[in-house]
């Protein structure tokens, strides 16, 4: 064959390998938007049942079709503060059996249904008018391009196979090191296991890869290196998020071990021989079978000592402090966007945290206030640089989390949290006030009259009450009577009071008791305290109005 023949040729199949890639991202993403919000409540509901989560990630995986997508999402919702270690261990079992959905399924040859898969895909994407038929036509028409790029692949590799260079390189694959180094470093570069088996089977089918012996090392190496993309998700994450993606490594590096050894002392090419021979059902579906056989043997193996697992991983990374009131978002994270539901989920947990913050920026400044405490009014102007950043972070990730293709429900949340936490960033801008007036009382040597004094105590009473009522309900995200009556009555009273203590303090004014400049600051406080009492009501009733029911006719 001539230079320009083999040329050609590469060009071919290097456009096989672009439209297979194509094909099995389109189906793997048809398949996640098809499966919806139905992924988020599985994930929802992982436990530390090792069994279980093992289960959940077979499922969310077979999905998907990429359990590189699975590790990296698990990372993203470890670092997002959903998911701990003990509770991802089994997922990343799971992840490993389901990847092998999309192996088996390209040993199957369909090759004669493959235009007509493209062409309903084709079909319903042009025509339904409805987002969710779409989706099943993206899956259609995914599947099918996966398939043309394999058969373009290899007819279009089937001069290599007439090669002796080439069947030398082949052989060379029948020796474990160099057969693992193989298929790790390829692996690691296009990052998807499931598309390294795919490429392999179509160098069996243009007879490059000849044998069993000299593609079964290359499938542990496939497997180890699939474990790259968590490792480059995990970068700049939190521990948690790095010792998920250390012990994926670990879980495919000792079962790769384990696999490798049983192949060189065990006849394990030879019992997949005599169980699919390769003269019937032909050499890609034994890669096929010993992918599935590698994964799920290092499962059955490994799963039952997930615990040791967990402790070698915090052994080699120890667990570390994390600051909750640093400069940066906690939960949000831009990998979860390719999980629409679970970024929703995020979101709702670092509103959480915003109004945590607030709520102890109230306290700081109250303390700092009544005690002169410097100490708590410096944490005050740290903590409210905090809250800028945070509402601002916030903020932005709600308009690429609008950008996306989301539930209708999920959109309704979305504008909840974006009001709520207006109002939360209100409180914390309120106790800086609080704050003013209390470096105002420190440095002007100012005292109140006992009964002022103990009129603001009153007062605080009851917005802290607010405050821990009202975000109690805005973090439960649904609707409890009791709670909902109480803050309305207390919402109510403060209102009232803070009219009655106005009118004392004025009396108190008028009979010499109070001066004028402390007069000022005192009805500054009840202001203050009356807006956070307002903003603290906001926030309690920032529920979608699908959760709100009767409760507010009711009461």
């Amino acid at each position: 064959m001539d230079t320009y023949s083999i040329i050609l040729k590469v060009i071919m199949a290097l456009g096989g390998l672009g439209l297979f890639l194509i094909g099995m991202k389109n189906m793997g993403e048809g398949l996640e938007l098809a499966a919806g919000n139905k992924l988020r409540t599985l994930l929802q509901k992982i436990t530390s049942n090792k069994f279980f989560a093992m289960l959940v990630g077979m499922l969310v995986t077979a999905v998907i079709q990429s359990s590189s997508a699975t590790d990296a999402m698990v990372v993203g919702f470890a670092n997002a503060g959903l998911m701990e270690l003990g509770q991802a261990i089994g997922v990343l079992f799971g992840a490993k059996i389901g990847t092998t959905v999309t192996s088996l399924l390209i040993a199957i040859d369909i090759k004669a249904f493959v235009p007509i898969f493209i062409f309903l895909g084709a079909v319903i994407i042009t025509f339904s008018k409805k987002n969710n038929h779409k989706y099943y036509g993206q899956i259609s028409a995914g599947f099918g391009m996966l398939f043309l790029g394999l058969s373009l692949m290899s007819d279009n590799l089937k001069w290599m196979g007439e090669s002796q260079a080439f069947a030398s390189m082949a052989d060379n694959l029948a020796f474990p090191l160099i057969g693992i180094l193989v298929g790790f470093v390829f692996t690691a570069i296009i990052q998807s296991s499931s598309a390294s088996v795919g490429i392999l089977m179509a160098l069996a089918m243009a007879g490059v890869i000849t044998d069993l012996n000299q593609a079964i090392f290359v499938i542990y190496g496939f497997n180890v290196g699939a474990c790259s993309a968590a490792f480059i998700s995990s970068l700049g994450a939190n521990r948690v998020a790095k010792q998920i993606a250390l012990s994926n490594f670990l879980i495919s590096s000792i079962g790769a071990v384990i696999m490798t050894l049983a192949t060189i002392f065990m006849p394990l090419t030879t019992w997949i021989n005599m169980a699919i021979p390769a003269e019937t059902l032909g050499l890609p579906m034994q890669i096929s079978a010993s992918h599935i056989m590698f994964n799920i043997a290092i499962t059955v193996i490994l799963l039952p000592f997930s615990q040791l697992i967990v402790k070698l991983t915090t052994l080699i990374l120890p667990e570390q402090d994390e600051d909750k009131e640093q400069m940066a978002a906690v939960y949000l994270d831009n990998r979860l966007l390719t999980t629409p539901p679970m970024a929703v989920l995020s979101v709702e947990n670092e509103c959480k945290r915003l109004c945590d913050l607030a709520q102890k920026n109230y306290r700081y400044a109250m303390k700092g206030f009544f005690e002169h405490d410097e100490k708590a009014i410096a944490k005050v102007a740290k903590n409210e640089k905090v809250i800028d950043y945070l509402t601002h972070e916030i903020t932005r990730f709600i308009v690429k989390i609008n950008g996306l293709d989301i539930l209708d429900s999920d959109r309704k949340t979305m504008g909840v949290m974006y009001s709520a936490i207006q109002d939360i960033e209100r409180i914390g801008d309120h106790a800086e006030n609080i704050v003013e007036c209390a470096t105002q009382m420190i440095e002007k040597k100012m005292k109140f009259s006992p009964d002022a004094m103990q009129e603001l105590h009153d007062l605080d009473e009851m917005v802290t009450k607010l405050i821990d009522e009202g975000l109690t309900l805005f973090k439960a995200q649904s609707m409890d009577f009791d709670l909902a009556k109480s803050i309305i009555e207390t919402e109510s009273a403060l209102d009232s009071h803070v009219k009655i203590y106005k009118f004392n303090h004025i009396g108190r004014m008028n009979d010499g008791i109070c001066s004028a400049e402390k007069g000022t600051v005192f009805l500054d406080m009840l202001t203050i305290l009356e807006r956070v009492g307002d903003h603290a009501n906001n926030v309690a009733f920032s529920i979608p109005r699908n959760k709100m029911g009767n409760v507010l006719r009711k009461a």
